[in-house]
């Protein structure tokens, strides 16, 4: 295929944008330590989150995991106030820590975002996700709610990562 015109324009542009925003130099960002991707995998159910432009109008939002050749297949499902599917987006993570705390997921070939698990329950009930700009949060869960406690331990935590707690869009 050969590009012409503003379509080579929009390709180099975008080559460029995004090179930009890998130099970002940002505050370092804990994440949950010796993630197993076992127990990581197979479905959660998004409790609150940081408003994006990717989720708008998603009530309620689902994520799915399965583990294919050394990459994770991820399933995304956005779902409006009376349960019914919006969308779903179908991507790949790729590990890129040892610990497994740090993926980088795309959507759209070749481009990757960061998906870093900065807090992870012990039996693996909830999970924090974030990225170094602080731009996106995710709380998930393997069920619908979280408990008062669960919550409360991540709001209390939210700070020291350097996110807003005031900031997040509750779906529970």
């Amino acid at each position: 295929m050969i590009l012409k015109g503003r379509g080579f324009l929009f390709l180099l542009s975008s080559l460029f944008l995004f090179a930009g925003c890998a130099d970002k130099n940002y505050s370092s960002l804990e994440t949950a330590k010796g993630v197993d991707l076992d127990k990581y995998l197979g479905k959660w159910y998004e409790v609150a989150r940081y408003e994006n432009w990717f989720e708008k109008g998603c009530l309620g939002a689902t994520a799915e995991y399965t583990l294919r050749d050394e990459k994770i297949d991820v399933l995304n499902s956005c779902f409006d106030k009376n349960g019914q599917k919006l969308k779903d987006a179908k991507g790949v993570a790729k590990i890129v820590s040892d610990d497994n705390s740090k993926l980088k997921v795309s959507f759209f070939w070749p481009f990757y975002g960061d998906y870093w698990i900065l807090m992870l329950a012990d039996d693996y009930r909830y999970s924090v996700v974030g990225e170094p700009s602080r731009k996106y949060f995710w709380i998930l869960s393997r069920t619908k709610e979280i408990s008062p406690k669960d919550k409360q331990e991540i709001l209390s935590k939210m700070p020291s990562l350097g996110y807003d707690p005031n900031a997040l869009l509750w779906l529970e």
